[in-house]
């Protein structure tokens, strides 16, 4: 009717029982986190930028590049960067051949990749030492041509060789994952606009795949940047790693050592962190189709 307003509605009071119950559920992770991620930060942090008597310096980030420590830096880099690259050339065609299998084999090869991983890095790493020894199986077979048995170990070649074992299918996985999800009508029609094999994996699939590409990197270089096992055991603590002389000055357990151990592990986060955001960068770009 006219000259008449209509009442408001009634405003629904919303339940505020499942803002507490996120809050409940989110609680665990958030102290799991405060504890175990950020307090050991703000830890290394601050035993970064002190010196003994709790003044701020930037000393021990000095002695972090000075001759002996930077050599060490910049080996465990090299060496990241070497086994990263051979993972990768292993992985992908690894992942292309087992993308063309059928569903049922594909199944069966991606459980033989991840047995491995269920056992114990310790495990694996050690029965790979025995593997490189002098008068291991590898020498014994090789023996069987008349090489005289080669000392494996207690070489860069021999660490190199234990993160691409250990790690290969940390980079194999993502890269598969990625390829078995690209449309099988591009490659057919790249095939149809004159491309033949080859063709169509490096200008259809390998831009279609960087983002495993980028995933597989990532995965790799940050475990092999930072490992200190994998080092100490197939080389017996003769050649060190960043990891290595972390875990050796945190074990120490005096405030000088802490000091030097957390200087090395806040540059080895730094590198980690821009590793990964140059990976990322890359990673964001759609991959574009070529033809």
């Amino acid at each position: 009717m006219t000259g008449q307003t209509l009442a408001p509605a009634p405003r629904v009071r919303q339940s505020r029982k499942p803002a507490i119950v996120r809050a409940v559920t989110v609680a665990p992770h958030g102290l799991w986190c405060l504890l175990f991620i950020l307090a050991p930060l703000v830890f290394v942090v601050y035993y970064t930028f002190t010196d003994p008597d709790g003044a701020f310096t930037t000393a021990n980030l000095a002695n972090v590049f000075s001759a002996s420590y930077f050599a060490v830096l910049k080996r465990s880099v090299l060496l990241a960067l070497e086994s990263t690259a051979i993972c990768l050339f292993l992985a992908y065609p690894l992942a292309l051949a087992i993308a063309k299998l059928k569903p049922r084999n594909q199944s069966l090869v991606i459980l033989l990749l991840m047995l491995p991983m269920w056992i114990n890095l310790l495990i694996r790493t050690y029965s790979l030492k025995l593997l490189l020894e002098v008068n291991g199986p590898l020498n014994d077979f090789l023996g069987l041509f008349g090489i005289k048995p080669i000392r494996f170990l207690n070489s860069e070649f021999a660490i190199v060789l234990g993160m691409v074992y250990n790690y290969l299918p940390y980079m194999i996985l993502p890269i598969y994952s990625v390829i078995a999800k690209i449309d099988p009508r591009l490659k057919e029609a790249a095939q149809d606009l004159g491309c033949n094999g080859f063709q169509t994996i490096f200008r259809v699939v390998l831009p279609l795949s960087v983002s495993g590409i980028v995933s597989g990197i990532t995965m790799v270089f940050v475990p092999s940047i930072s490992t200190f096992f994998i080092s100490k055991s197939l080389s017996d603590g003769r050649i060190r790693l960043i990891g290595d002389v972390i875990e050796q000055r945190i074990s120490l357990h005096n405030v000088a050592s802490y000091e030097i151990g957390s200087a090395l592990s806040f540059v080895l986060m730094i590198l980690i962190i821009v590793s990964m955001l140059i990976t990322n960068r890359f990673g964001d770009k759609d991959g574009g189709v070529v033809l």
